[in-house]
């Protein structure tokens, strides 16, 4: 078993810095091979994360074999000065016939969190997971079945995007918190992503390119 949503739930605190305003924020410079910054969480063997390079691009590795960990950046966001969350990923296959919004089948070769904080009141911890699906339909929005409604997880890719192939993502997270918990929420305090095959016993290899938050 394992919950990355809860793991930081109990990591994060109060305490983390406010970050300053700017037209972009980089909070994972895979590129550069920094990994400054980025804990581990274990919660059942372990996925190896390693800065490779592909296609004379550096780039994060992620490569899972029965295992769940992740890698999470605390770091404070004002989402009224930079609501849109920027990345690009890629995986190598897909993980089979699983039932991805039940226990025995939460795993994904590739997903992104955000995570808003709730303190010592750790039951108030939200996050969105954004997923690479290998069955469930793209745009499918779904309560995950460790952590219940309030980790909301959204199929970005899916069976209809091809494998080996980079993709480049933006969401707005202002709107999606919003629409998926009904409130405004102005601030997230970590990102995480994780390559997890621990429950249905896969295998998996992905990667991760630079993630940055953007005005526009």
């Amino acid at each position: 078993m394992k919950n990355l949503f809860l793991g930081l739930a109990i990591i994060l605190n109060s305490n983390l810095a406010f970050s300053e305003s700017d037209q972009t924020l980089q909070i994972g410079k895979f590129s550069t091979g920094n990994m400054n910054q980025w804990k581990n969480k274990i919660f059942s063997g372990s996925t190896n994360y390693q800065i490779v390079k592909l296609n004379n691009d550096r780039v994060l590795k992620a490569e899972s074999h029965s295992g769940a960990s992740g890698l999470f950046k605390e770091q404070r966001i004002d989402l009224l000065k930079t609501p849109y969350l920027n990345w690009r990923w890629r995986i190598d296959n897909r993980l089979g016939k699983i039932d991805e919004q039940n226990k025995s089948g939460d795993d994904y070769s590739a997903r992104l969190y955000v995570v808003v904080d709730g303190g010592w009141a750790f039951w108030k911890t939200k996050a969105i997971n954004y997923v690479w699906a290998s069955n469930t339909a793209k745009n499918t929005v779904w309560s995950n079945a460790f952590a219940g409604s309030n980790a909301m997880m959204i199929a970005i890719r899916s069976t209809d995007d091809k494998t080996g192939t980079w993709y480049q993502e933006k969401r707005n997270i202002f709107l999606d918190l919003k629409q998926q918990f009904g409130s405004d929420i102005r601030y997230i305090d970590a990102v995480a992503l994780m390559t997890d095959t621990d429950n249905a016993k896969g295998n998996a290899i992905s990667y991760y390119g630079d993630i940055y938050f953007s005005e526009k």
